[in-house]
């Protein structure tokens, strides 16, 4: 089945502060980019001949080493323009989490610090593993990718997501984005990790 591409325009015509319809349709064609590609990749590993894989070259091994970053491509752009819509609804059990990771960096300072590290992704995540709310860089969308995450906030640093509107100023970028968090939807994503993502459990 292919991947339908889903429709941002809502965060057009101003819902945004700092950001510009041509910023966003420029981004939203990158997105559906990469949907495109994953339907493109999907269909040929279909039919493709596994039996001789090879390093250097082969049509299904190569593929195969690509199929990761449509697929990341496609769902984290999706993941970051919903955690998009400035409002301030945040969990008391999300917030509650974010007071109470301790250390001499605030991990959403540290968020931030993620992004200016390099063109990629900046991640805020629920570890599996330790329980504890984690940044991570992850570059070219599928190197670096931590495994057992819960993603709460997806925060694009390559150069098209803001070079429309900031130029090479990534750090104007990235104050822009933060004031535009969407934290509803940040808190939604908290309770599903904490449940499992089952419908209708409270917000805590």
């Amino acid at each position: 089945m292919a991947y339908e591409p889903k429709n941002y325009d809502h965060l057009k015509g101003g819902a945004l502060d700092g950001f510009s319809d041509s910023q966003l349709d420029l981004h939203f064609t990158l997105y559906k980019g990469y949907v495109a590609k994953l339907n493109e990749i999907e269909e040929k590993l279909a039919v493709a001949i596994n039996t001789k894989p090879n390093y250097s070259f082969n049509e299904y091994s190569e593929l195969k080493r690509r199929e990761a970053v449509a697929f990341n491509g496609s769902f984290l752009h999706e993941r970051y323009f919903e955690n998009l819509g400035k409002d301030a609804a945040i969990s008391s059990g999300l917030q509650k989490a974010l007071d109470g990771q301790g250390g001499k960096v605030n991990i959403l300072a540290d968020l931030k610090a993620a992004a200016l590290s390099g063109p990629g992704w900046a991640l805020l995540t629920l570890n599996r593993r330790d329980g504890r709310l984690h940044s991570y860089f992850v570059a070219e969308h599928h190197i670096g990718m931590p495994i057992d995450q819960d993603l709460l906030l997806v925060l694009d640093s390559w150069e098209h997501a803001f070079m429309v509107d900031f130029g090479i100023k990534r750090p104007a970028y990235i104050d822009a984005f933060f004031t535009n968090i969407k934290w509803s939807e940040v808190s939604k994503r908290w309770v599903g990790s904490r449940t499992g993502g089952r419908e209708g459990d409270r917000h805590e």
